[in-house]
């Protein structure tokens, strides 16, 4: 090999190795940020002594409610277990639609690693993947701050694992690992940004965007909104031309819009589902207090109705010394800081609040797009790093304004007494290593330089650590919470499965319930169901038949009635204890036992009469005349009330919008006396207790009550309202009286006792039966019954009509399902022995047009951009020179 050839060797290799140790550096931060992550995450849980580290749960609302739940039931579909499939949900609501759910809750791919955990460990499985979740945020962001800007690959490992474990996460997202989704996302948009700012990676950056979208639809239209801003503040640092920053926001657009509309058949549905939900209870917004907002920049704060921005010490002081580091750009300072700051300011502002959510005001937690500012803090930490360690001048500015900001916030109750000895060390920690590293010029290695990275890496890591376990155990005494799947969730999984008999039969899990979505963890096929997207005619129709609900009617409860289970074929009910893991209600001794009843199937024949279109609307102010009207019989008597307080007077009415009696508990005075209620009722009957508003036990006196317990739990208008309860028997006298127990004040309405005549209800179930379909069949979204010859009238299917159920009889074209008081009604003309039913999600063909549309384009897309390139690379076409010949001058 001659001289030249070896030195063109040599250059080559050294390029190649310049090109690749980048990528290098890239791989360690993102590893170190997830190695960071995972440890501080496990020890914080270990700290707490929470689950799966500890006897606490974890389970705290929601992830208890519904995330284990519906990742339970996702482990039932992957393994062919689940009533019901992507289309129709069964189990839930008497039949409710599963893809909205699916792409609020259940579309991340992480989700999928449930599969591989055992049925038993589905709190385990959900904790893994919060795990990873939060790993991968941190990952990402590592991965991003090195391609912003070079620096240190340890110091963007640090950075990208305060990212993941910042106030957010830890305060909100640990028990709404749905939102953990954004968390991952916004890095990786802010990753395609930086793609379309340099035209590479088209087709990559749109399927990010779509993977994003598909993940957690909200809180990547957060993120994307972030990103944006991020890339726009990029675009004006670049110092591009006019044109070129125009294409490059040109491309971002395009990326964008096609990326949304491969996401558009999942989204679509999850948002024509959410026009459809039960509306809940509309909150306005209201601004943190100044010194509320500052006190969440600091660790071991917390709080539910303010922002958590708390992103570490270090990351903090980074972040404060940017504007006054003199080695940064003056644009780089001003613009990250401005962009830090602008953001903080719309999440106080009600018209850009209600622009980070989507036009939508949060039924729950107020500040879901906190996590958008940890990030720019994060960024800007990294902004003022990279450009070397800030000096003495911007650091002590730096630690003044921290000091203003503990000052402002030590006058917020959210700054407890255990702040202080963990924010100190922190400061001192990251002021200390901070300085040594400025001393020792950031890049050198040395014994000081390795105490200074120590330094930072242990302040950080102790902090988040007690910032963690301090939001763990704040939520045991602020939030209600659940127990993880044990003993008790087992025998009723065992009792439904030898109980049930889908779809001939439901089998319902019980009033005595575990968690919001019983049917999904524990089987079975009931009224329960608490989603973000509970339609609108389940819960106004199960209300009106007097069922009870919490999170402001979208978790609805099981109703443990007689006359309800007729009417949707429930013909098994599980009864259970009351949960020992809650302090609601001390045990009684009981055990998990299982009633059954007569019902007829889940399709019967009504009358021609109710061939006309009737819906909730139609529903009356008593639930006992409202549950008579879907039976088309009279069994019960609703009888006169005489109510007294517990000093033997009568009530005064509620000062309120709510109807009603107004009693309170037992006063100093009362000598042991409780309100009551008096009526007179057929000998025989079973007496139900229908009072909304009230909260407390009922017990009906007497020998043949059978010692049977009300149990009722409202806070009306707060967020719940209690079921109708069954109490016993009337004895033969004719005379009843329910002694009351009321542990607030309450409300007794007019009409709250009603009597059942169970044999009036026995011959209603006998002529139910008697032309009700001989066999029904059910698939994933379509229902098939098998009529009697000759069959007129109107066919009921014991299921609500939510949008999007369309019905066939014989061979005729399916026409959308009219409304039978809220159940699915086809009418009959005695042509045809058979119904189908089919449902189709509202918004899936827009949005499969819409996906079908973005993916060709997508194609196009991407020859266009291969075709340029190519042509961008290619040689050009010069004419080869001539060869002189031997003597040529």
């Amino acid at each position: 090999m001659d001289g030249s050839a070896l030195l063109t060797a040599v250059s080559t290799r050294r390029d190649r190795v310049k090109s690749t140790a980048p990528a290098e550096q890239r791989t360690r931060a993102a590893l170190l940020a997830a190695l960071l992550t995972v440890t501080a995450f496990c020890t914080a849980d270990t700290v707490a002594r929470s689950y799966p580290f500890g006897p606490h749960t974890r389970n705290f609302n929601d992830l208890g409610n519904q995330y284990v739940p519906f990742h339970a039931h996702l482990w039932d579909l992957l393994h062919g277990r689940a009533d019901g499939g992507l289309l129709v949900n069964w189990q839930s609501g008497f039949g409710a639609s599963f893809l909205p759910d699916l792409g609020t809750y259940l579309s991340s791919p992480f989700a999928l690693l449930v599969a591989v955990f055992p049925r038993d460990e589905i709190d385990l499985a959900v904790y893994v993947i919060t795990l990873l979740k939060t790993a991968s945020a941190g990952a990402a962001m590592a991965w991003l701050l090195l391609v912003l800007r070079p620096g240190h690959w340890w110091a963007a490992g640090l950075l990208g694992s305060s990212y993941a474990l910042c106030g957010w996460t830890v305060a909100d997202a640990a028990y709404n690992p749905m939102w953990l989704d954004g968390l991952v996302a916004l890095p990786l948009l802010c990753l395609v940004g930086e793609w379309t700012l340099s035209g590479r990676r088209r087709v990559l950056g749109v399927l990010v965007v779509a993977l994003a979208w598909i993940a957690n639809f909200y809180t990547a239209y957060m993120a994307t909104l972030a990103a944006g801003l991020v890339l726009l503040l990029r675009l004006w640092l670049s110092g591009l031309p006019r044109r070129q920053r125009l294409a490059a926001a040109g491309r971002a657009g395009l990326t964008v819009a096609l990326g949304m509309g491969l996401a558009a058949p999942l989204v679509a549905v999850v948002y024509f589902g959410t026009t459809h939900a039960f509306p809940g209870r509309v909150r306005q917004f209201v601004p943190a207090a100044p010194e509320d907002l500052l006190a969440r920049l600091l660790p071991t704060t917390y709080s539910f109705g303010s922002p958590a921005v708390y992103v570490g010490t270090t990351a903090l002081l980074l972040a404060l010394a940017l504007p006054f580091h003199r080695s940064a750009p003056r644009r780089v300072r001003t613009g990250w800081t401005l962009l830090a700051a602008g953001v903080a300011l719309s999440m106080q502002w009600g018209p850009t609040h209600l622009l980070w959510h989507a036009f939508a005001t949060p039924q729950g937690s107020p500040y879901r797009q906190a996590f958008v500012l940890c990030a720019l803090l994060v960024i800007a930490a990294w902004h003022a790093l990279s450009y070397g360690p800030p000096d003495r001048r911007a650091l002590g500015a730096a630690g003044a304004l921290l000091a203003l900001i503990v000052a402002v916030a030590g006058r917020s109750e959210m700054v407890r007494f255990f702040t202080w000895p963990v924010l100190l060390p922190a400061a001192v920690g990251a002021l200390g290593g901070l300085v040594l590293l400025h001393r020792v010029g950031g890049g050198r290695r040395s014994m000081p330089a390795v105490f200074a990275v120590v330094l930072l890496f242990g302040a950080q890591f102790g902090e988040t650590t007690a910032t963690a376990a301090v939001a763990n155990r704040m939520r045991l005494s602020h939030m209600d919470d659940y127990a993880p799947w044990g003993a008790r969730q087992q025998r009723q999984a065992e009792a439904i499965a030898r109980a049930d008999g889908w779809p001939r039969y439901r089998t319902d899990p019980g009033r005595e319930q575990t968690v919001g979505n019983d049917p999904l963890e524990v089987g079975g096929q009931g009224a329960q169901y608490y989603s973000s997207v509970t339609s609108d005619v389940l819960s106004r129709m199960l209300t009106a038949l007097g069922d009870g609900w919490t999170s402001r009617g979208r978790n609805l409860q099981s109703l443990d009635n007689a006359v309800t289970d007729v009417l949707f074929s429930v013909g098994a009910r599980v009864h259970s204890p009351p949960d020992p893991h809650q302090n609601w209600y001390p045990q009684d001794g009981s055990r998990v036992t299982v009633s059954r009843q007569d019902v007829p199937s889940l399709v019967t024949v009504r009358p021609a009469a109710a061939n006309a279109r009737t819906n909730v609307s139609a529903f009356g102010s008593s639930p006992y005349r409202n549950q008579e009207l879907l039976l088309g019989t009279r069994v019960y008597t609703v009888p006169r009330l005489t109510v007294r307080t517990s000093a033997g007077k009568p009530p005064g009415p509620g000062d309120d919008e709510r109807p009603g009696l107004r009693i309170g508990a037992p006063g100093p005075g009362s000598a042991g006396r409780q309100p009551t209620i008096t009526a007179r009722c057929p000998a025989g009957s079973e007496v139900y207790l229908w009072a909304p508003y009230f909260s407390g036990t009922a017990r009906l006196a007497g020998a043949s009550a059978h010692g049977l317990t009300g149990r009722f739990r409202s806070d009306h208008p707060v967020t719940k309202i209690a079921a109708m309860q069954r109490l016993g028997t009337v004895a033969a006298s004719g005379h009843l009286r329910i002694d009351l127990a009321p542990n607030r004040t309450s409300l007794i309405p007019d009409g709250a006792v009603g009597c059942l005549d169970t044999a009036r209800l026995h011959s209603a179930v006998a002529r139910l039966k008697a032309t009700d379909a001989t066999e029904v069949t059910v698939s994933d979204g379509s229902l098939r019954a098998e009529l009697p010859a000759g069959s007129v009238g109107t066919a009921v299917v014991a299921a609500p009509r939510i949008a999007g159920w369309r019905c066939a009889t014989g061979d005729d074209p399916a026409v959308p399902a009219r409304d039978y008081y809220g159940l699915i009604a086809v009418p009959l003309d005695g042509s045809s022995t058979t119904l189908t039913c089919t449902f189709h999600p509202p918004g899936l063909r827009l949005g499969s047009v819409v996906g079908g549309v973005s993916l060709p384009a997508l194609i196009l897309y991407g020859v266009l951009t291969a075709v340029r390139r190519r042509r961008a690379i290619a040689p050009p076409n010069h004419p080869r020179p001539r060869e002189r010949t031997a003597g040529a001058p």
